[in-house]
């Protein structure tokens, strides 16, 4: 769905055969044919919880039996609780960890190696704008982002040499499904709310001048920017005030 779904309709009209994964084989399906139509590409279509630590496993697993070699990874997968930590459900707590940081690393650690041998690939992770500093109501959310941040940033200092494009895109508000399963309301939110397509595009001009951080938007650049001249406990509290919930 929204940004997932942006990014296999986009590598799909260049003409890059896929492999989808996602834990709603029914959506999975409904994409799949829809790509699968326009008699560009051959799509496959992979069921995994990522959520479970079998669900990486099981997709690097599908890509060996069907004798297919990843140059290009996407992680997209992800949500978020918003809300006072303490009442956060210990299986969201799970989940969300799971989901947002072991599935990308351990996805990347499967995949990278075949990369690596054939000198060419791209690991090519959502974080988001949330993830520069803590965010109130969004805490384990926030601290998963920045996570992925760094986690990326050292995955382009250690692999550009191999043939390897590691980049990290940092989206502010999105027009997807996320905010309704987070329990946000994006439109009482000062920013702009941006579709996904806009992520998309700037995670190819990013890979185009090999970015090691993209920004979609202007206006998260700017805030990005503007964090380095101000004081951290202001930074903490605007951050407050554009995350409302």
């Amino acid at each position: 769905m929204g940004i997932g779904r942006s990014f296999a309709l986009e590598y799909a009209q260049r003409g890059c055969d896929l492999v989808l994964t996602s834990r709603s084989e029914e959506l999975l399906e409904r994409l799949a044919s829809e790509i699968r139509s326009t008699g560009r590409v051959d799509v496959q279509v992979c069921p995994a919880d990522l959520s479970s630590p079998e669900g990486p496993e099981m997709v690097f697993g599908f890509c060996q039996d069907k004798g297919v070699r990843v140059t290009g990874l996407v992680h997209c997968a992800g949500f978020g609780y918003a809300g006072s930590f303490h009442s956060m459900p210990e299986n969201v707590v799970r989940e969300m960890v799971f989901v947002n940081m072991f599935a990308v690393t351990e996805l990347t650690r499967l995949f990278l190696p075949d990369m690596i041998q054939q000198r060419r690939g791209s690991v090519i992770t959502v974080a988001s704008m949330a993830g520069l500093q803590g965010v109130a109501g969004l805490s384990l959310y926030a601290a998963t982002k920045s996570f992925l941040l760094t986690f990326s940033e050292a995955l382009h200092a250690e692999y550009s040499g191999k043939g390897i494009r590691a980049l990290v895109v940092c989206p502010g508000y999105i027009m997807t499904s996320f905010h309704r399963r987070a329990g946000q309301d994006p439109s009482r939110s000062l920013l702009p709310v941006s579709a996904p397509e806009v992520v998309v595009r700037a995670v190819f001009r990013g890979l185009r001048h090999n970015r090691v951080r993209v920004y979609p938007c202007a206006s998260d650049y700017m805030l990005a920017f503007l964090q380095r001249f101000t004081p951290r406990k202001l930074v903490l509290k605007i951050a407050a005030r554009l995350a409302p919930l």
